[in-house]
Protein backbone atom coordinates (compact mmCIF):
# COMPACT_ATOMS: atom_id res chain seq x y z
CA UNK A 1 0.00 0.00 0.00
CA UNK A 2 2.58 2.43 0.95
CA UNK A 3 3.80 2.19 -3.00
CA UNK A 4 1.03 3.09 -4.16
CA UNK A 5 0.55 6.14 -1.82
CA UNK A 6 3.99 7.08 -2.98
CA UNK A 7 2.96 6.89 -6.38
CA UNK A 8 -0.80 8.69 -5.87
CA UNK A 9 0.90 11.68 -4.59
CA UNK A 10 3.59 11.96 -6.84
CA UNK A 11 1.38 11.76 -10.00
CA UNK A 12 -1.59 13.64 -7.95
CA UNK A 13 1.69 16.41 -7.64
CA UNK A 14 2.33 16.46 -11.04
CA UNK A 15 -1.14 16.95 -12.24
CA UNK A 16 -1.90 20.08 -9.28
CA UNK A 17 1.29 21.87 -10.74
CA UNK A 18 0.99 21.31 -14.26
CA UNK A 19 -2.65 22.18 -13.96
CA UNK A 20 -2.46 24.36 -11.29
CA UNK A 21 -0.10 26.60 -12.91
CA UNK A 22 -2.31 27.07 -15.86
CA UNK A 23 -5.87 27.58 -13.88
CA UNK A 24 -3.74 30.31 -11.87
CA UNK A 25 -3.23 32.10 -14.95
CA UNK A 26 -6.62 31.90 -16.03
CA UNK A 27 -7.98 33.00 -12.85
CA UNK A 28 -5.74 36.16 -12.80
CA UNK A 29 -6.50 36.64 -16.23
CA UNK A 30 -3.00 36.79 -17.55
CA UNK A 31 -2.11 38.10 -20.76
CA UNK A 32 -1.09 34.86 -22.39
CA UNK A 33 -4.10 33.03 -20.78
CA UNK A 34 -5.91 35.70 -22.29
CA UNK A 35 -4.35 35.00 -26.16
CA UNK A 36 -4.30 31.70 -25.83
CA UNK A 37 -8.86 31.11 -24.84
CA UNK A 38 -9.85 34.31 -26.43
CA UNK A 39 -7.79 32.87 -29.80
CA UNK A 40 -9.88 29.76 -29.77
CA UNK A 41 -13.18 31.96 -29.75
CA UNK A 42 -14.12 32.05 -25.84
CA UNK A 43 -15.11 35.74 -24.69
CA UNK A 44 -12.87 37.21 -22.00
CA UNK A 45 -15.07 36.67 -18.92
CA UNK A 46 -14.98 32.90 -18.98
CA UNK A 47 -11.22 32.85 -18.25
CA UNK A 48 -11.09 34.06 -14.70
CA UNK A 49 -13.99 31.78 -13.76
CA UNK A 50 -12.68 28.70 -15.48
CA UNK A 51 -9.50 29.30 -13.49
CA UNK A 52 -11.03 29.47 -10.37
CA UNK A 53 -13.07 26.46 -10.99
CA UNK A 54 -10.11 24.43 -11.96
CA UNK A 55 -8.37 25.68 -8.62
CA UNK A 56 -11.28 24.67 -6.45
CA UNK A 57 -10.97 21.17 -8.37
CA UNK A 58 -7.70 20.93 -7.41
CA UNK A 59 -7.82 22.02 -3.80
CA UNK A 60 -10.58 19.39 -3.42
CA UNK A 61 -8.30 16.03 -5.39
CA UNK A 62 -5.38 17.59 -2.90
CA UNK A 63 -7.44 17.36 0.67
CA UNK A 64 -7.89 14.61 2.08
CA UNK A 65 -11.75 12.74 2.43
CA UNK A 66 -14.68 13.89 0.50
CA UNK A 67 -14.51 11.38 -1.73
CA UNK A 68 -17.95 12.35 -3.71
CA UNK A 69 -16.31 15.84 -4.08
CA UNK A 70 -13.32 14.37 -5.45
CA UNK A 71 -15.26 11.92 -8.35
CA UNK A 72 -16.61 15.85 -9.29
CA UNK A 73 -13.53 17.24 -9.50
CA UNK A 74 -11.76 14.57 -11.74
CA UNK A 75 -14.62 14.78 -13.71
CA UNK A 76 -14.47 18.35 -14.01
CA UNK A 77 -10.96 18.64 -15.22
CA UNK A 78 -11.64 16.08 -17.59
CA UNK A 79 -14.35 18.10 -18.98
CA UNK A 80 -11.71 21.16 -18.87
CA UNK A 81 -8.85 19.04 -20.80
CA UNK A 82 -11.46 17.27 -23.46
CA UNK A 83 -13.28 20.53 -23.94
CA UNK A 84 -9.42 22.16 -24.52
CA UNK A 85 -8.41 19.79 -27.00
CA UNK A 86 -11.63 19.48 -28.91
CA UNK A 87 -11.35 23.74 -29.16
CA UNK A 88 -8.16 22.96 -30.34
CA UNK A 89 -8.77 20.85 -33.04
CA UNK A 90 -12.06 22.77 -34.40
CA UNK A 91 -9.81 25.20 -35.00
CA UNK A 92 -7.14 23.76 -36.44
CA UNK A 93 -4.29 23.98 -33.75
CA UNK A 94 -1.05 22.68 -34.99
CA UNK A 95 -1.14 19.14 -33.97
CA UNK A 96 2.14 18.77 -31.88
CA UNK A 97 -0.26 21.40 -29.31
CA UNK A 98 -3.17 18.85 -29.15
CA UNK A 99 -1.11 15.82 -29.10
CA UNK A 100 0.56 17.28 -26.11
CA UNK A 101 -2.55 17.49 -23.99
CA UNK A 102 -2.30 13.42 -23.42
CA UNK A 103 -0.10 14.58 -20.60
CA UNK A 104 -2.36 16.06 -18.57
CA UNK A 105 -5.18 13.65 -19.77
CA UNK A 106 -2.21 10.57 -18.40
CA UNK A 107 -1.69 12.56 -15.10
CA UNK A 108 -5.45 13.31 -14.14
CA UNK A 109 -6.49 9.58 -15.33
CA UNK A 110 -3.29 8.03 -13.15
CA UNK A 111 -4.09 9.81 -10.49
CA UNK A 112 -7.98 9.20 -10.54
CA UNK A 113 -7.22 5.14 -10.81
CA UNK A 114 -4.44 5.54 -8.23
CA UNK A 115 -7.28 6.93 -5.79
CA UNK A 116 -9.32 4.30 -6.47
CA UNK A 117 -6.70 1.65 -5.63
CA UNK A 118 -5.65 3.19 -2.64
CA UNK A 119 -9.73 3.96 -1.67
CA UNK A 120 -10.33 -0.23 -2.24
CA UNK A 121 -7.25 -1.19 -0.10
CA UNK A 122 -8.31 1.14 2.56
CA UNK A 123 -11.67 -0.44 2.46
CA UNK A 124 -10.14 -4.00 2.39
CA UNK A 125 -7.90 -3.08 5.42
CA UNK A 126 -10.39 -1.46 7.46
CA UNK A 127 -12.43 -4.78 6.77
CA UNK A 128 -9.94 -7.11 7.95
CA UNK A 129 -9.52 -5.70 11.47
CA UNK A 130 -11.13 -6.56 14.37
CA UNK A 131 -14.79 -5.54 15.44
CA UNK A 132 -15.72 -4.48 11.69
CA UNK A 133 -19.20 -5.34 11.16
Amino acid sequence: MKKIKIFYWIVTGLMAALLGLGAFFDAISAPEAVESITKLGYPKYIIPFLGVAKLLGIIAILIPGYPRVKEWAYAGLIFDLTGATYSGIAIGEDFVLIAIMIIPFALVIGSYLLYHKLRKQKITASALQPGFI
